[in-house]
């Protein structure tokens, strides 16, 4: 019998290659967990109906020797990437019911390789939030603790890995939707370079930092999923060409820089304890840990949370009931009166805050204010990150300040929530690619993720500390 708890895609490909087992045997038992948990984590919003015409497709690329990593693998998706003839509701009253007219590139590469997408996952509306409270649709419950939060906006693809009801997932992340959910249900989580992977067919949030990326129980799964993923895509013009980024790649010197002064404040104990015990460790492993200073990286969430309500704003402007989205019944509306029932009837709260701070961010007499100050400062923080990366390989900070919070407990309180993007956020805003790994050196505790970043195109060096803190992780827990 397989113990899908601990198996990985490369153990997999074995036992398909060896006839030791076939992909509907491995999809039923996914399959299986799911109806055993979703109705309780509501990790799943839909299970596809044609799971079946895929599982044929692969087992016949596996019979006749055409196979990858990927084929037969069992993936979950996020609510919104559009897979044509398939609901893609962003989490949303507003698009309940639109269907994809078409399939992203990221998601036909999933199936040209043969993997079998099992459903999509709910996900905070439109992306906005840290929990996955938001969402039209009920709240996804954290498997490891269903009192708890499993972290947003992808709390659904991380959800259905850490329930075992996915080998791995795809999420989006935008200010840190990957890698908090990660880091809350104990997985691997990657945010790729901003123009690594394509956007073409992802309902946007905030165009110039959504980038999509995988959730995965190992760092060999996470890679193998972002090495399918990273591919070139003439339809998104935001994409960077493999050959300009290799003229970005780096020397490996296993050195690692920390900017204490960042992180001194507001971080839960534990959470700083596994952190330290971490950077120890990786010292003792033969990195060189060195001080840095940021001085303006603290101000990414503050630069993040003007700048992307004001994209949201243009963004969600074409979601006005008569082109896209929820339509009301009442025929004999005003157009002021139509669009009200539209916004409040399609939009939750969260998504209807965003928008009224995004136009005001970017109405007369406020842009320049406002707006335009945060894209100055965006760029004097990237440039703040590449010239930290001349002198190390890798940034390292803990992944969210707190542990998973109870359901309720932030909330009513969106500063509160918005500060759960601390660590993650300044990835976004300068766009370079960041891990998490699960570090728990207390097998009872609440699961903590140990954030590490890499300059732009260096995804490698992201995967290789992330095997060291792996290793170290399971030698700590022997």
């Amino acid at each position: 019998m397989i113990d899908i708890s601990t198996l990985n895609i490369k153990e997999l490909h074995e036992l398909y290659i060896n006839k030791e087992t076939t992909v509907n045997e491995v999809v039923s038992l996914y399959m299986g967990n799911i109806i055993k948990n979703n109705e309780k984590i509501n990790a799943y919003l839909e299970i596809f109906s044609d799971v079946a015409d895929y599982v044929k497709l692969a087992q016949e690329k596996i019979d006749n020797g055409t196979a990858t990593f990927l084929t037969g693998v069992p993936i979950a998706i996020k609510d919104n990437m559009l897979f044509m003839g398939h609901i893609a509701s962003a989490g949303s009253k507003m698009l309940e019911n639109y269907v994809a007219p078409y399939t992203s590139p990221v998601i036909q590469e999933l199936l040209n390789q043969g993997a079998i997408i099992l459903g999509r996952t709910n996900m905070d509306e439109f992306a906005m939030g840290s929990s996955t409270e938001s969402s039209s649709f009920g709240n996804t419950l954290n498997p490891l603790d269903i009192t708890r939060v499993p972290g947003g906006s992808s709390g659904g693809s991380a959800a259905a890995v850490s329930m075992y009801g996915a080998l791995v997932s795809l999420g989006s992340d935008t200010g840190g939707s990957i890698r908090q959910p990660a880091a809350y249900c104990g997985l691997v989580g990657l945010k790729p370079t901003y123009g690594t992977v394509s956007r073409y067919g992802l309902i946007a949030m905030a165009s110039s930092f959504d980038q999509i990326g995988p959730l995965a129980k190992n760092i060999d799964d996470a890679e193998i999923l972002y090495n399918a993923l990273s591919i070139p895509d003439s339809m998104d013009q935001t994409l960077v060409p493999i050959i300009k980024r290799n003229e970005y790649k780096k020397e490996f010197k296993k050195i690692i820089g920390i900017p204490r002064d960042f992180i001194k404040d507001g971080v839960d104990p534990e959470i700083m304890d596994a952190f330290n015990k971490t950077v120890s460790g990786l010292k003792d492993m033969g990195y060189e840990i060195v001080d840095i200073k940021l001085p303006l990286t603290p101000l990414s969430l503050a630069v993040y949370y003007v700048i992307q309500p004001a994209e949201v704003s243009s963004n969600l402007g074409r979601f006005d009931g008569l082109r896209f989205g929820f339509h009301p019944d009442d025929a004999n509306l005003n157009l002021n009166d139509y669009y009200e029932k539209v916004r409040t009837g399609g939009f939750g709260l969260e998504v209807r805050r965003r928008c009224i701070l995004g136009a005001f961010i970017l109405s007369h007499g406020y842009y320049d204010a406002y707006y335009n100050k945060a894209i100055a400062l965006q760029k004097a923080i990237k440039n703040e990150f590449i010239n930290a990366f001349k002198d190390v390989d890798i940034i390292m900070l803990p992944t969210a300040p707190g542990l998973p919070f109870k359901f309720g407990e932030k909330s009513d309180s969106p500063l509160a929530m918005y500060l759960e993007d601390l660590f993650t956020a300044p990835g976004n805003i300068a766009g370079i690619p960041g891990i998490t790994v699960p570090v728990r050196y207390n097998k009872d505790s609440l699961p903590v993720g140990v954030q590490a970043y890499a300059s732009h195109f260096n995804e490698e060096h992201l995967f290789t500390i992330g095997r060291d803190i792996e290793n170290l992780n399971n030698k700590n827990n022997e």
